[in-house]
C-alpha cells in the first residue's frame, strides 16, 4: 500500500530563490514603488492647484464688474488670467446673427444663445444670453428682429475647442456642439471677434425657457477629488512595502530551512 504524505503539519517549505530572481523581483518592487509614490506627489500637487483655481474663481465671480477687456487687451487674455472675471459691457445685439449652441442645464436639454454684440470701438463680443429650450427656438423661427442697443453683465469665458464632447460642429448645417468663438465669427461673418464670451448675468423676471433665455447658470463648481486619489496610490505604495517585507520574511525562512 503506497504511503500517504501528511500535510497536517502545513509544512510548506520551498527552495530558496536564485540571485538572479531576487534581483529582478526586488528592481520591479522598487520601480512600482517609486511609480505609486510619484502618482500620489503628483496628486497632492493637483490638489495645490484645484484649491487656488477654486479660490481664484470664487474672487473673481462674486467681484464687482469691471468693462470688459477692449480690443487692445485681446491678445494678452488667457483662461489664467482672465476667465471667470464678472465684466460687463454695452452694445448693439445683433439678433440676426446669433447662434444657438446646443446643451443640457438643470432647465432640460436645449440651446445656448450666442448673439453679437457689437462694441462703439467696432470689435464684437459673443454673448451667451442664456439657455432655451427647443419651444422657444421654435416660436422663433423666421422671426426678423431688429439690432438694439443693450448692456450686459456677466462672467468673461474663453471660446471652447472646437468640437462637443462626443460630435463636432456643422457650420454647413447650422448644428453645433460648442462655443467655437472663430468658427462661429466665420459662419456668421463676424469680423474683430474677441477670444472670449460673456456669460449673461440671470435677468429678474426671465426664469421661463421656453419664452426667454435664462442667464446665470454658469457652473462653479469644480470636482476636487485629489486628496482621494493621493491617499489611493501612497496606500497602494504602502501595499508594496508590506508585501516586500513578508516576500523578504519567507525568503529568509526557506533559507534558513535549506
Amino acid at each position: 500500500m503506497p504511503a500517504v504524505k501528511d500535510s497536517s503539519s502545513g509544512d510548506t517549505s520551498r527552495n530558496p530563490r536564485s540571485a538572479t530572481t531576487l534581483v529582478i523581483l526586488g528592481a520591479l518592487a522598487v520601480a512600482i514603488f517609486a511609480g505609486l509614490c510619484a502618482l500620489g506627489t503628483w496628486q497632492v500637487h493637483r490638489l495645490a492647484w484645484k484649491r487656488a483655481l477654486i479660490a481664484q474663481v470664487e474672487q473673481r465671480a462674486h467681484a464687482p464688474a469691471t468693462p470688459a477687456p477692449a480690443r487692445a487687451e485681446w491678445p494678452a487674455l488667457s483662461a489664467d488670467n482672465a476667465e471667470y472675471r464678472r465684466v460687463s459691457a454695452s452694445g448693439t445685439y445683433q439678433y440676426d446673427r446669433q447662434t444657438l449652441v446646443q446643451a443640457a442645464t438643470e432647465l432640460g436639454s436645449g440651446y445656448w444663445v450666442m448673439t453679437p454684440l457689437q462694441l462703439a470701438d467696432g470689435g464684437t463680443v459673443l454673448v451667451n444670453r442664456g439657455f432655451v429650450l427647443p419651444e422657444w427656438r421654435k416660436a422663433q423661427a423666421g422671426a426678423a428682429q431688429a439690432p438694439a442697443q443693450a448692456s450686459v453683465t456677466g462672467l468673461l469665458r474663453m471660446g471652447e475647442p472646437g468640437s462637443g464632447f462626443l460630435r463636432n460642429n456643422d457650420p454647413a448645417a447650422n448644428l453645433w456642439y460648442s462655443r467655437d468663438l472663430p468658427a462661429i465669427a466665420t459662419a456668421r461673418g463676424l469680423s474683430d471677434v474677441a477670444p472670449y464670451f460673456i456669460d449673461a448675468d440671470a435677468v429678474a423676471g426671465e426664469t421661463d425657457a421656453r419664452k426667454a433665455p435664462v442667464g446665470g447658470l454658469t457652473v462653479l463648481s469644480f470636482p476636487n477629488n485629489h486628496l482621494v486619489y493621493a491617499i489611493t496610490w501612497y496606500a497602494l505604495a504602502a501595499m508594496v512595502l508590506v508585501g516586500a517585507f513578508i516576500f523578504v520574511r519567507e525568503e529568509k525562512r526557506a533559507r534558513r530551512k535549506g
